[in-house]
């Protein structure tokens, strides 16, 4: 018995229908995603945030309690006590009165004023003097006078120190630095020359010239002439 199919149950007779609807439903799909529109997303504003609004704790106060020690138990008492008689008699001291009467005349004493004079050094160093001692020639003012000497002193070292010695004591070349410390006294005298310097001869040349020196007027501090410290530096150049 052969089975027999229907014409209409055959799906080869659709198979054109079938590409056809496949390719429209394709093409639609393809123009709703084309054509589909996106909308960027916002977010919406919040506000400023705070953190200054701090969650507030109850914490509740506790309190130290101190434990007091007990004080220490008395010394015991002596077993026998016993009585001494005071013998001596003990004089009362009696206070007077020191209020005074209206009509009470009160007698006082003079009072002397000690002025105290004001202790003024011997020897006072150059940069504090108040009056600086005055070369023979300076005038002008105290500031003008104290620069006047500085300028002759160094006038005269430069002309009367024999600068030549160095390069004759075989010394390295360079700056040599010879150092001269001397008073001017109450007198305006130069006394108390001293020197240091990298030779012997350097430094006998330094106080011999420095003791050349004129006699001025001293120096004064609160008035009264006083001796001033006075400190050289001598700079010589050895080729």
């Amino acid at each position: 018995m052969e089975v027999k199919k229907s014409s209409k149950a055959n799906l080869e007779n659709y198979s054109k229908l079938f590409i056809q609807l496949g390719l429209v439903l394709s093409l639609l799909i393809t123009y709703v995603s084309i054509e589909h529109k996106t909308f960027e997303r916002s977010l919406s504003d919040l506000g400023m945030l705070s953190l200054d609004d701090e969650l507030e704790e109850d914490i509740p106060i506790t309190e130290r309690i101190e434990q007091i020690k007990p004080p220490p138990p008395p010394p015991p008492a002596p077993e026998i006590i016993e009585v001494v008689e005071d013998e001596k008699e003990v004089e009362e001291t009696v206070l007077e009165s020191t209020e005074t009467d209206e009509d009470e005349k009160v007698e006082v004493e003079e009072i002397e004023e000690v002025v105290e004079e004001e202790e003024i050094l011997d020897d006072v160093p150059f940069a504090i003097i108040e009056d600086a001692p005055v070369f023979p020639g300076c005038k002008g003012s105290k500031s003008e006078k104290k620069k006047c000497l500085q300028l002759k002193i160094k006038k005269h070292v430069n002309r009367k120190y024999n600068t030549g010695l160095a390069g004759d004591l075989g010394l390295d070349p360079g700056k040599k630095k010879v150092y001269v410390q001397f008073k001017i006294n109450k007198q305006g005298n130069i006394v108390g020359v001293r020197a240091r310097g990298p030779h012997k001869r350097l430094e006998k040349e330094a106080i011999r010239v420095v003791k050349l020196l004129p006699k001025m007027i001293p120096g004064k501090q609160r008035g009264r002439p006083v001796g001033v410290k006075y400190t050289l530096p001598i700079t010589l150049l050895v080729e």
